[in-house]
């Protein structure tokens, strides 16, 4: 196999994944807080064995996120809170604190709030935030800070982070990073609200076009040299 083959299925490979990642998009166009990402390509130079040519090939090593917010908007449910700014909602998982912009909480049959998943949100102190059995109201200030009627109960966990980009997505809406969380000094919450998602669907309709269009274009490539290579073995085979 000659060396264009490799770089057509090195690219075709990448293509693909770039698909997938389109697809989530699209697939969390509703959901609340996701954020777009997008790959990142870069050019792997392979040095094959026995051959005097280096092969350029196209590797993925990553992908990063939009960071633009999404539309804020109300939903009345006290519960729910909008992330406004650069921070993050901590929330306890068994593999330990994680974080998110989804902000549509609810709350267990013990009063301890919990994120859509049915995970603890992290409080500020440590622990658990729980609503009292007999409390009438939820409050939640700008700072995170829940309170009742009788008084504080807890304060949300929010992070800000130096680089967001090396918050890396674990799926159902989190994000895992060894990065040190930096106190909240540009992050508000708005309670009864829900940032939504910032994928734009005509942009993630147009990219998943172009991915395909590429695709083909790639796939015909091979084709046409798979062709001239088998010509070329058939005219050689002539040859006595």
């Amino acid at each position: 196999m000659e060396n264009s083959l490799y770089i057509g299925l090195s690219k075709q490979v990448v293509l693909r994944e770039n698909m997938s990642i389109i697809a989530n998009n699209v697939a969390n166009i509703n959901t609340s807080g996701y954020r777009a990402q997008n790959m990142v390509f870069s050019e792997y130079v392979s040095d094959p064995r026995h051959m005097e040519e280096d092969m350029s090939l196209v590797l993925d090593y990553g992908q990063y996120q939009m960071l633009d917010p999404g539309p804020v908007k109300v939903t009345g449910n006290p519960l729910d809170v909008a992330i406004v700014g650069n921070g993050f909602l901590g929330i306890q998982t068994p593999a330990g604190v994680q974080y998110t912009r989804s902000g549509n909480l609810t709350q267990d049959a013990n009063g301890v709030i919990k994120n859509a998943m049915g995970l603890p949100v992290a409080s500020q102190g440590g622990g658990e935030i729980r609503i009292p059995e007999d409390a009438a109201n939820v409050y939640i200030d700008r700072k995170g800070v829940v309170s009742t009627e009788d008084g504080e109960i807890g304060q949300l966990l929010l992070a800000e982070f130096d680089n967001p980009q090396e918050l890396n997505p674990a799926g159902n809406g989190l994000y895992v990073t060894n990065a040190e969380p930096q106190p909240p000094e540009d992050t508000s919450v708005v309670q009864g609200s829900l940032e939504g998602s910032n994928v734009l669907a005509v942009v993630e309709m147009t990219r998943m076009i172009d991915v395909h269009r590429e695709y083909q274009s790639v796939q015909n490539m091979m084709k046409n040299e798979h062709d001239r290579m088998k010509e070329a073995a058939q005219r050689l085979a002539k040859v006595e």
